[in-house]
């Protein structure tokens, strides 16, 4: 396969971005990267893609991959020659691996001044915990963000990884990357990019701090505004077992809702904490009397705030998301489409997403300029499936 760089139609064309892959949230940034426009390459173990692979890990998408032994000073100095001509570096390891490596910030900070270095890690570089092992629920654990999930008063219920790993973690690498290479276009100097999980959720879950602080929010799940402890924004079940998600917070919203539901003359006012128990009873069995498809179709094009809550394998099929060409079929498989939406420099999917570490070794390397490629190989220093 033939590589050339500057073919991402994105915003970021132009934006050259060396990938030391790990796992989670660094992959993430870097698909979120490639959407937008820019050249990733991605450096991984030789026998790497530690989770599943080949076309189905999504999260390759839009890169090359390059295996090279990283404990081949030969293969170091591969990367720092890929370092010198970048504008990113991003990497997901422990604090203190990749200066053992040879490719700290220090040792690509010497090639390139101005390369922004993004160090994606769950505890952060610096803390009692900085080199502590650790997954995303156990870095939303300690932020408080786990605590107040759910709505059974036993135990919390984690949103598999996309609190921490995706919103906590890879978002806010994205973002510091791009206020990082902007800034660097003023100074023309780089810096390091210090993206901890725990940060990232903390900010993340900056109203519930705003409303602790105003007195308006208890520790008790289930008995707060937002995590269904109003009956007019929770979920509810419909008569084919399936469910809705009700939102109706405003009250020209509570209005509506009541309106098309036919109960406003029997349920409880919006503003009559006293009673709702006893409205929420109201809407269970008025929920309860109809399937989801009844009351989607009832619904639709209205203000309740209302929806259909359906499964990962139904959503490419919403008549919304068609409409917007939200997923896409490409390489086998359904998958999402950049995001968000630009009006002049439209993002368009490039490579799909590779099979195996090293798939695309040659062509990539030469493509960055890399000489004798095939020495490498020969050497082992680099590998090529």
């Amino acid at each position: 396969m033939s590589i050339e760089l500057g073919k991402g139609t994105g915003p970021l064309s132009g934006v050259k971005v060396v990938e030391i892959a790990g796992i989670g949230p660094g992959p993430h940034a870097c698909m979120i990267l490639a959407d937008l426009g820019a050249d990733v390459i991605r450096i991984e173990r030789p026998g790497g893609q530690m989770l599943a692979g080949g076309a189905t890990m999504l999260l390759n998408r839009g890169r090359p991959s390059v295996a090279l032994n990283l404990k081949d000073p030969e293969a170091v100095a591969t990367v720092l020659a890929l370092v010198k001509d970048a504008d990113v570096v991003v990497e997901g390891m422990r604090p203190g691996v990749t200066e053992r490596l040879g490719l700290g910030p220090d040792d690509c900070l010497a090639v390139n001044e101005r390369i922004v270095y993004g160090r994606m890690t769950g505890w952060g570089q610096t803390g009692p915990l900085a080199t502590a092992a650790g997954h995303d629920m156990n870095y939303i654990a300690i932020t408080g963000a786990l605590f107040g999930l759910g709505q059974d008063p036993a135990r919390p219920h984690f949103p598999t990884n996309l609190v921490g790993d995706f919103g906590g973690g890879s978002t806010y690498l994205v973002i510091g990357i791009l206020a990082a290479l902007l800034e660097s276009k003023l100074s023309g100097k780089g810096q390091v990019i210090d993206a901890a999980i725990v940060d990232g959720t903390a900010h993340l879950n900056a109203m519930t701090s705003a409303f602790l602080a105003s007195g308006g929010y208890t520790e008790e799940r289930g008995a707060n505004l937002l995590d269904g402890g109003v009956p007019f924004y929770d979920i509810y079940e419909t008569s084919d077992a399936k469910h809705l998600s009700v939102g109706a917070l405003e009250p020209q919203f509570f209005d509506a809702l009541v309106t098309i539901l036919g109960i406003k003359d029997t349920c409880p006012g919006q503003h009559e904490p006293d009673r709702y128990d006893e409205m929420r009873a109201v809407l269970t069995e008025t929920f309860a009397s109809r399937t989801q498809a009844e009351w989607v179709e009832t619904f639709e094009g209205t203000d309740a705030c209302v929806a259909g809550i359906i499964p990962i394998s139904e959503a490419a099929e919403h008549p919304h998301l068609k409409a917007r060409g939200t997923f896409v079929e490409k390489d086998g498989m359904v998958q999402p489409v950049p995001a968000p939406r630009f009006s002049r420099t439209e993002p368009t999917l490039t490579l799909p997403p590779s099979r195996e570490a090293g798939e695309h070794t040659r062509d990539a390397l030469t493509a960055w300029g890399i000489g004798d490629v095939d020495g490498l190989i020969e050497r082992g220093v680099a590998v090529q499936v």
